[in-house]
């Protein structure tokens, strides 16, 4: 395929998108529709997509309208390209510009904060709020591609070890500094997945803060019984696992989102008991909680446009319950640690501190906020205990 039949291809997708079927789902049906499209192809127009909808405000400003072509008319602006020289209508390019199209370019400096930084309007006041003089660099680097962070599996490697067989296959990977087990993949991320060291459960994907929350939380988890109460796909029961927990359980209010978890444990060689009913009490429980995402924006660009303000006090009503809920498993001396990929006071500290003003007998260890300045994803992490019990970690 041209580049002018990529941009085409992409717009049509991104039309789709935007009536409301799922990126997924619509980027799946143009695959099986144009099978002549390649592995190149599909990952030029997929990345289109993606970077369109990091973008999407404030490439429909500098495209004129929010459709498929002019967010792909906003792309090549921003890029510096002249889209008069890709929508050409010649071979499988995407029609000629229109008169408005033509005259529909704007300046992005003219634009509002919300729509420069790709921010919903009803949310840029909370973000600026919550995130202080942080909020537009946070939000700048939310508009580019996410790197690829691995976790190498403590249980069976090292770091260098790790490198040294990912090298092995192509892939280049540097350490990073927030986290012990982190390295963020360099180049040719695409063959991971077929690597030997991925293969082998030398190494596992995981954002880089979704490591260090784990990181924070090992000194009280090793060599004790770990709840994952929000489990989710397994990432951070596995980290829990290799990081010398003695044993964790993985449980989650709805089954389908740990299927994968008993596969990523055989690949690991290591054990993870998934549960639909703890029983007991552990040492360490974490709630992960379900939330709005946005620290997660870069990789899950659809879900800052679906965020509505309904769905966030929904959200924050299920985080309390979730907290109330998980709080009830933790053994004595045992410490409860509430965590979100959220860069929200309402889905933070707000419900941290309305957990201790409902619950009087617990009290805040410490709490923590990672965002994408320091590298990866936004996630926060809260550790409580009930007054005067805790051991030490």
């Amino acid at each position: 395929m041209t580049p002018e039949a990529q941009v085409a291809a992409a717009a049509e997708i991104l039309d789709a998108i935007l009536d409301g079927t799922s990126s997924r789902i619509c980027l799946s049906r143009w695959a099986r529709r144009n099978r002549y499209a390649g592995s190149h192809d599909r990952a030029a127009i997929r990345d289109l997509v993606f970077d369109a909808l990091r973008c999407r405000r404030s490439l429909a400003w500098m495209g004129g309208v929010e459709d498929g072509r002019g967010l792909m008319i906003g792309h090549l602006r921003r890029s510096g390209i002249d889209p008069g020289e890709v929508f050409t209508g010649t071979g499988h390019a995407p029609d000629p510009l229109n008169e408005r199209e033509s005259r529909a370019a704007r300046r992005l400096e003219e634009a509002t904060s919300a729509v420069r930084l790709d921010c919903p309007d009803w949310l840029w006041p909370q973000v600026a709020d919550s995130l202080g003089d942080d909020a537009e660099p946070i939000l700048a680097l939310m508009q580019i591609r996410a790197p690829v962070f691995l976790r190498i599996n403590s249980a069976r490697t090292d770091l260098m070890a790790a490198r040294k067989e990912l090298a092995s296959d192509g892939i280049q990977t540097d350490r990073h500094p927030l986290c012990g087990t982190a390295l963020e993949v360099t180049g040719n991320a695409r063959r991971v997945r077929q690597s030997k060291a991925f293969r082998t459960g030398m190494v596992d994907f995981q954002d880089v803060a979704s490591q260090a929350v784990i990181e924070c939380l090992l000194p009280y988890a090793r060599g004790r019984r770990v709840l994952d109460y929000c489990a989710g796909g397994g990432g951070k029961a596995l980290a829990f696992a290799a990081g010398g927990a003695e044993t964790v359980t993985a449980h989650d209010s709805d089954d389908s989102r740990m299927a994968d978890i008993p596969v990523r444990a055989e690949r690991s060689g290591i054990p993870i008991d998934v549960t639909d009913k703890p029983q007991g009490e552990f040492d360490i429980v974490l709630c992960d909680v379900p939330c709005s995402g946005t620290g997660a924006w870069r990789r899950k660009p659809e879900a800052k446009w679906t965020l509505s303000a309904g769905r966030l006090a929904e959200l924050c009503g299920l985080q309390d319950l979730i907290f109330d809920e998980a709080s009830r498993f933790v053994a004595p001396g045992g410490v409860l640690a509430y965590s979100t990929c959220s860069l929200l006071n309402i889905e933070n500290e707000d419900r941290v501190d309305a957990f201790l003003k409902r619950q009087g007998n617990w009290r805040r260890i410490c709490s923590r906020r990672f965002t994408p300045l320091d590298g990866g994803d936004g996630f926060f992490l809260a550790l409580l205990d009930r007054n005067g019990e805790r051991r030490g970690a």
